[in-house]
């Protein structure tokens, strides 16, 4: 194997890793998303993790996060408003891939 082939190969290899990561952090920022909704509308124990399962799922709607909000917002109601969920996604997101590192 070339040098070439070793590295291209250690770029897709990374990406791989990055992308992998990144799918990671998405569902647990949408678990802890789930779980924070769940204790605005009132659920504890399994009920909150089987709603932070269905806030998992939405996920796979389409490509980005805009399914993930217009469940979350439309569960909540007037609970929280648009800035408050989304500021909530942000921090999430932050949390989600301190944890993956912190496991690592």
């Amino acid at each position: 194997m070339t040098t070439f082939d070793e590295r291209e190969n250690a770029f897709e290899n990374k990406y791989a890793h990055d992308a992998e990561m990144q799918f990671k952090a998405e569902a647990r920022r949408n678990k802890l998303l789930g779980l924070w909704a769940a204790e605005l509308l009132g659920k504890s124990g399994d009920d909150a993790a089987a709603y932070a399962k269905e806030v998992v799922k939405s996920d796979f709607e389409e490509p980005g996060d805009e399914d993930v909000y217009r469940k979350v917002s439309g569960d909540l109601g007037d609970r929280a408003d648009e800035q408050t969920i989304r500021t909530k996604m942000v921090e999430l997101m932050a949390e989600a891939k301190a944890q993956l590192m912190h496991e690592l």
